[in-house]
């Protein structure tokens, strides 16, 4: 009887171990990484919240805020506030809210790391620091504090072609053992890396593709979506990418992934998010140009990437806007 209640006992501890690295998932498919529309004056909140409206209308299955694509570097901390909070108001937990409150100063990402949780946060976006950057075991120790000093799933971000510093797979293992540290955004280009991360962490860390060219060959290895710049103004299509594949149409996956292909790097020509802004008014929107030191799209790639939206499909030319 004794021995029956120690192995009760143990299986009850043995569960419980599981229960802490089962990881959550903060979505499947499609997040969109939001560009932000600006006047001369600030964020123009009108226009931004018609695009939430559009992005949600359109299936996709998480919107990130402040993030790369939203020009965060140039953003106020106020501002970053500011457009989270909006956002979440606006979603009204239609779709996931990830806020990105990455910094190159821990204290700072933690404190933005905090204000989005307290403002209704699903989750956190969190880039690696940059410029200062620092060594592997910085950046275990930078995210390590972080996610203590939240609740919040937190997704790693890795592009090294704009930080400067690439999270190996091995640090990748020795972060998806902290429970909440749940997945990472990984846009480094490197397939063999993704490969790595997946054979090392297992389901201890989702992976989303940060590359619209790499969507299908990332859910090859074990991916479960994108964080997206296409979906800015391809939502539905870039959502039926990653769910076709899901769902087991490869084939079907893989000719919308070759049919998007002159496209995303039409998005890419020059830094992001450069032309996909230049696209979107194009589409009616009113999202200005970037802030400096970004300049506005240069008028040859301005020809390129409206020749290759129009022989994506993108009427451009009737897009209506939504007020």
């Amino acid at each position: 009887m004794h021995i029956f209640l120690d192995i009760i006992i143990s299986l009850s501890n043995a569960i419980k171990d599981l229960e802490v690295f089962m990881k959550s998932i903060v979505f499947k498919g499609c997040g969109t990484a939001l560009a932000t529309p600006f006047t001369e004056n600030g964020v123009n909140f009108k226009e931004f919240s018609n695009f939430i409206e559009y992005q949600i209308n359109n299936n996709v299955d998480a919107l990130i805020v402040c993030g790369t694509t939203g020009e965060s570097a140039t953003m106020t901390d106020q501002e970053r506030k500011e457009t989270i909070s909006f956002a979440i108001s606006k979603a009204q937990k239609r779709v996931p809210i990830i806020a990105g409150t990455g910094s190159n100063n821990t204290t700072s990402a933690i404190e933005l790391t905090k204000y989005a949780e307290s403002s209704g946060a699903d989750a956190a976006l969190v880039v690696t620091p940059y410029y200062n950057k620092t060594t592997q075991e910085g950046l275990i120790a930078h995210y390590t504090k972080i996610a203590e000093s939240t609740t919040l799933p937190i997704i790693l971000y890795n592009v090294p072609s704009r930080t400067g510093i690439n999270i190996l797979p091995e640090t990748c293992f020795k972060l998806s053992k902290i429970p909440n540290i749940v997945a990472i955004k990984e846009a480094s280009g490197d397939i063999s890396q993704v490969a790595k991360i997946k054979k090392l962490c297992g389901d201890n860390l989702n992976i989303y593709s940060g590359n619209d060219d790499q969507i299908v060959p990332i859910l090859s290895l074990g991916g479960i979506g994108v964080i997206s710049v296409l979906s800015n103004i391809a939502p539905k299509f870039t959502h039926e990418i990653c769910f076709d594949y899901l769902k087991g149409d490869i084939k079907l996956a893989l000719e919308k992934q070759l049919k998007a292909f002159d496209l995303c790097s039409s998005l890419f020509c020059e830094v992001n998010p450069i032309p996909v802004k230049y696209a979107l008014n194009l589409l009616g929107y009113k999202f200005g140009i970037p802030r400096l030191p970004l300049v506005e799209l240069s008028e040859k790639n301005k020809a390129k990437l409206r020749n290759d939206m129009l022989e994506f499909g993108l009427n451009i030319t009737e897009q209506k806007r939504h007020d």
